[in-house]
């Protein structure tokens, strides 16, 4: 397997946007003023020798950058080789979360494609029930929906929250100094973080970051980050920019528990790219075409190199989820989770290939 590393210069300015007071979406001069963020995309390249194993260090690492792997081949073997580029390892018990979806018809991951990943780091399955109804809402039906779309029957599968919530603190944030998980969050040692990379509703986008905040909270807990931490049992008319920076802070919170990257890591799926969430049982058909799969330990950078792949396209098949994410402001998410520290905007972007 070679290695083709890519880098190039950040799309800077012109990608952070805000809520003005009329209600309508503008470009936010404070973000812009902060974001000389260096964006990567496909580029020069170096090879390096078929003899050449870099430490796990230096794979986590480049240029004091964290590194994002990419492939084009969404497949189990892609799945397994942009995993394995990594090189990294879970220890103990391990969780896999992935979003179950919502029926009747939303763009989960396939069960077919993650399979033998799931197997292959003998994880078990892992959901929280949702806090707005729907088929998901209470624990029983949520089983039933991960028989249902295939989940159970490729792995052990659990609610993380069907015996309640647990804090963890949340350091250095300016919205939440706890965020509440399922009560078996701590159960595992290890957690391999599988997201569906799409647009959402009401945070513009979601990824690795929403996977570990609204994802791996409790019922209670993902009402708490929509409400900007001011309510754990309404999840709605909670202030924009306080829900996006709860879901940064709160996705530190889980990531402090786990290492920051020693205990756990990520995989952002770029297929069936609709503007709505796998929460939306009958989402948007997306009009953009598939993308590759990425993976990384920072899901910062995890998440903004999706974002930058999407934005090469925003003249082209990307433009709706483009304007889905600057019509929520969702990139302040994005900001905001490096200003605190979950992780760094600036990455080295490496493609795999034969």
């Amino acid at each position: 397997m070679l290695l083709k590393k890519i880098t190039a210069a950040l799309l800077a300015a012109a990608l952070l946007f805000s809520l003005s007071s009329s209600g309508s979406w503008r470009p936010s001069d404070s973000d812009d003023a902060g974001s000389q963020q260096e964006s990567t995309v496909p580029g020069s390249s170096t090879v390096p020798s078929e003899n050449e194993t870099p430490e796990t260090e230096e794979k986590e690492t480049m240029n004091n950058r964290p590194v994002v792997y990419m492939t084009t081949d969404i497949s189990p073997q892609g799945l397994m080789a942009v995993y394995k580029a990594m090189g990294w390892t879970p220890t103990g018990k391990v969780a896999v979360k992935l979003s179950t979806g919502e029926p009747p018809a939303s763009n989960y991951l396939d069960p077919d494609l993650i399979a033998d990943l799931v197997r292959t780091v003998d994880g078990t399955i892992v959901e929280c029930n949702t806090a707005y109804g729907g088929s998901r809402a209470e624990t029983a039906m949520h089983y039933q929906v991960a028989e249902d779309h295939g989940f159970t029957a490729i792995a052990d599968f659990q609610i993380q929250d069907e015996n309640g919530s647990m804090a963890l603190p949340v350091e250095g944030g300016t919205r939440l100094t706890e965020n509440y998980v399922g009560a078996a969050f701590a159960d595992y040692d290890s957690y391999l973080v599988l997201s569906h990379f799409k647009g959402h509703a009401m945070a513009g986008f979601g990824g690795a970051i929403k996977n570990i905040s609204i994802g791996l909270a409790s019922s209670e807990g993902k009402a708490w980050i929509h409400s900007g931490g001011t309510s754990r049992a309404n999840i709605w008319g909670g202030e924009q920019d306080a829900f996006l920076e709860s879901m940064a802070e709160a996705g530190k919170s889980v990531s402090d528990a786990l290492g920051r990257g020693e205990r756990i890591a990520y995989v952002n799926v770029m297929n069936r790219l609709s503007i709505d969430c796998d929460c939306d049982g009958n989402p948007a058909e997306p009009d953009m075409h598939d993308i590759g799969i990425l993976a990384s330990t920072d899901p910062v950078a995890l998440d903004q190199a999706c974002i930058d792949l999407i934005y090469e396209q925003r003249d082209g098949d990307g433009a709706s989820l483009v304007n889905r994410v600057e019509s929520r402001n969702g990139l302040h998410t994005l900001a905001h989770a490096e200003e605190i520290g979950l992780g760094s905007r600036t990455y080295e972007l490496v493609s795999i290939e034969e």
